[in-house]
């Protein structure tokens, strides 16, 4: 294959290596319209966002409304809210996307590869037998086969 065609991570190429104004997840809670910002669930502590540069179809993000990049200085009942989100979100997938296995976890701080070091989340990435093929090897790209637009109305009736 001469090309390969992926329009939609420009954005997320063209960003790369510029300050971000802001935090991301602060700007995502403040706004309305929860479709177009892929919020596919607003809690009292904690809201899930769909990753827009996701590792997977359905790549999802637990954020606690507290603006903290430590793990240890949300409350108990934001901690607590973040595992509770975590099995929601576990049977959303699993309904909606029918996947294998998952990995969950944070990154926390930019040593451990947090893109975001500043507000803590967690990631739940839903995986499938053979999802990881020769094109993230070999291409140095990572297939992602469904618009981000189709996995959202899959998965938002479930939450």
């Amino acid at each position: 294959m001469d090309i390969l065609w992926a329009p939609w991570r420009a954005k997320y190429v063209n960003m790369c290596g510029k300050p971000s104004k802001g935090c991301i997840f602060c700007a995502a809670k403040k706004k309305k319209n929860d479709r177009e910002n892929l919020i596919l669930y607003r809690g009292k502590n904690v809201f899930v966002i769909m990753n827009k540069f996701p590792y997977n179809n359905g790549h999802l993000m637990i954020v606690p409304y507290h603006h903290s990049g430590d793990l240890c200085r949300l409350s108990k009942s934001e901690n607590g809210a973040l595992w509770e989100t975590v099995i929601l979100c576990r049977k959303a997938l699993e309904k909606a996307l029918c996947p294998q296995g998952y990995n969950i976890g944070m990154n926390l701080g930019r040593v451990a590869g947090a893109g975001i070091d500043t507000h803590c989340h967690l990631h739940i990435v839903p995986r499938w037998s053979g999802d990881t093929n020769f094109m993230p090897m070999v291409g140095n790209v990572k297939v992602i086969s469904e618009e981000l637009e189709e996995t959202y109305k899959r998965l938002k009736k479930y939450f």
